[in-house]
């Protein structure tokens, strides 16, 4: 499966107002190379492993798989992930009949908060709400499995 999306840095928290759902989120990195990435996540208390591949140039599409795997079978992977283990907060916004994944991350990510919209295609224009700060969907340091080997707080 394809994932084609966009990501941003939030200018403000004033999407709080708008949030409709909200969710924990600790995800780690099995591997974490240019090639391919493979991500262990729990989502309150549901397990997930995910593969991604490479991204294309733009940074906007790449291959996804996730399966769901049992939260205890999760817990155990995430001992065995590189460096960081990434905590933050998902808050799910839609504006514009578009879905937004906020992350408000914590621990060593503290302040930082990164915005993903998922696209039909590549070329897919779409209205921003005004909370939406600075696109960074090329910019590989704000990608999770750059910030699980290098947290925000030493940038």
């Amino acid at each position: 499966m394809l994932e084609i999306e966009r990501k941003y840095k939030a200018k403000n928290t004033t999407f709080l107002n708008e949030t409709k759902i909200s969710f924990k989120i600790n995800q780690g990195y099995l591997n974490s190379s240019a090639e391919r990435t493979v991500r262990v996540r729990t989502k309150d208390n549901k397990g997930f492993i995910t593969i991604k591949g490479k991204s294309n140039s733009s940074g906007t599409t790449r291959f996804e798989w996730e399966k769901e795997i049992p939260f205890d079978e999760a817990i155990e992977l995430l001992k065995l992930c590189e460096d960081y283990i990434i905590e933050k907060t998902r808050h799910i916004v839609i504006y514009e009949n578009k879905t937004f994944e906020i992350d408000v991350f914590e621990g060593k990510n503290s302040g930082l908060i990164i915005v993903e919209v998922e696209l039909e295609n590549e070329n897919e224009k779409i209205k921003l709400p005004e909370w939406i700060g600075d696109e960074v969907t090329s910019d590989e340091k704000y990608y999770n499995s750059f910030i699980s080997n290098h947290p925000f707080c030493n940038w």
